[in-house]
Parts: C-alpha cells; sequence; structure tokens
C-alpha cells in the first residue's frame, strides 16, 4: 500500500428513513444536508485533499456536500457500500443492535444479510486499498457506512468493532495513520 498522510472514514449523515425504502436507497434528510455543511468544517485541519464515496445515495449526497464546501473533487466507486443487508425487513432499534453485535461476534458466519462480517470487510478494504494505491501521499477522505468503517477500523487498529460501530453517529469520522495503524480521531456530530 502506498503511504498515505491521513485516511478519514466518514459515516454519512442523517438520511431520511423510510421502512418500505431499502436502507440502500435513502437520501439524506434535509437536517442531515445541515449536518453534511457542518461536517466539512471540521474536516478542514486535516487538509483533506479527495473525496471517494460509496454508490448509495446518503453517502454519495454527504460527499457531495463536503466536496463542494471544500472545493474538492469526489469519486463514487464500487464496494465502499454498507454490508448487504439487501431484502430484508425493517427492524426495530434493539432487534438491529443485537443483530449488529452478533455479526461482528461471529465474523465468519452468515448472521443477517447477504455477507458476513469477513466478507464484507474483505471488499471494504479492497476497495480502500485500490483508493488509496491510486491517490499515493493524499488526505484520502472516504464517505462510507457505519457497519464497514467499523469492521475496518478493528481489523487495522485492534479496537472494538462494535462498540465502534455504537459510538458512529449520523455523521462522524474517524481519522486514521495507516502506516502505523492508529486511530488518531474519532469525531461525531450528533
Amino acid at each position: 500500500m502506498s503511504p498515505v498522510k491521513y485516511l478519514i472514514l466518514v459515516k454519512h449523515s442523517l438520511p431520511e428513513i423510510l421502512e418500505d425504502v431499502s436502507a440502500r436507497e435513502w437520501h439524506l434528510s434535509e437536517e442531515g444536508q445541515g449536518l453534511a455543511h457542518e461536517l466539512a468544517g471540521k474536516l478542514l485541519i486535516y487538509l483533506p485533499e479527495i473525496i471517494v464515496s460509496s454508490i448509495e445515495p446518503k453517502a454519495r449526497e454527504t460527499a457531495a456536500i463536503l466536496a463542494e464546501d471544500l472545493g474538492l473533487e469526489f469519486h463514487k466507486i464500487e464496494n465502499l457500500h454498507e454490508h448487504d443487508r439487501s431484502g430484508l425487513p425493517f427492524y426495530s432499534k434493539d432487534e438491529f443492535q443485537n443483530l449488529v453485535r452478533e455479526f461482528f461476534d461471529k465474523p465468519d458466519e452468515l448472521v443477517f444479510g447477504n455477507e458476513t462480517a469477513n466478507a464484507a470487510l474483505t471488499r471494504f478494504r479492497q476497495a480502500v486499498d485500490d483508493v488509496l494505491n491510486s491517490h499515493p501521499n493524499k488526505v484520502v477522505v472516504l464517505v462510507a457506512h457505519g457497519t464497514v468503517i467499523a469492521l475496518y477500523v478493528s481489523w487495522l487498529t485492534g479496537c472494538d468493532g462494535f462498540a465502534l460501530w455504537k459510538e458512529l453517529g449520523l455523521p462522524s469520522f474517524v481519522v486514521l495513520d495507516i502506516q502505523s495503524k492508529i486511530l488518531i480521531n474519532t469525531e461525531n456530530l450528533i
């Protein structure tokens, strides 16, 4: 992997939650749009140089706002999407949290959705590696999703992935030193 200054993983901003629409198709809420503008200000101190996002609407829309506010280009790419949960029903907060805990606890088992934790991590890691290799020595901002971000940070740093997942707000971000495998900062707007 090429050296980078920082890798900043952004969890998309607050979507408009529609129980009868797949989460993969959710767009940012009006409040989420405002929070994405606030997030741009928080990222300034890291001097971001490029923004890359998941193809999911809530991530793309977050990235577009960040790019506009920061005067940067952004690209959307495959394989930065959330753990594949397509076709699943809408769960209550408690049900969903219990499933995600089990997902992190049993990374080789298909707990829910269409991929295991390890499969989601492998997919996401390859996408991150591809981005970093395409933008060496840049401060890269990747706009993605909570579960895959927590899986990646846990893999890289050894932190508790489920605890990080619970901590990440909408929006939020983590700043990583890839070379040293250190989590530098976590910041939540909500």
